[in-house]
């Protein structure tokens, strides 16, 4: 589920830049979804910071993301009762995060990106 809807956002690719045991999701060259294979019950996605603390105190399937920034990614789990359109709410936030982030000059050139300055 998490693999084929961050493939199907606009000029998402897929790379295993950190190990053939890591699948990491990328706009633009830059990260907006992470899962682990070895543990393909979590998956790692990057939030506004208080969006990010609002999300740990509410669900307790999310927590600071382990070997990430912790002020900006959370780990998620699917094990659990979200939903699986609040999953994939997650990720698209993560996506947007991502990109109104990148120079303005690319976010023009891709508007299928969804944010255009």
């Amino acid at each position: 589920m998490v693999r084929d809807y961050c493939l199907s956002l606009p000029l998402a690719t897929e790379d295993t830049a950190f190990g053939d045991d890591i699948l990491l999701f990328r706009v633009c060259e830059k990260i907006f979804t992470c899962i682990s294979l070895e543990r393909p019950d979590l998956f790692v996605v990057k939030c506004d910071p208080d969006y990010a603390i609002e999300l740990r105190d509410r669900y307790h399937e999310i927590a600071p993301a382990w070997h990430w920034n912790k002020k900006y990614w959370n780990e998620v789990s699917l094990r659990g009762e979200l939903s699986e359109n609040f999953m994939l709410s997650l990720i698209r936030h993560s996506y947007a995060e991502v990109v109104k982030k990148l120079p303005r000059r690319i976010r023009n050139e891709y508007p299928e990106t969804g944010i255009i300055s």
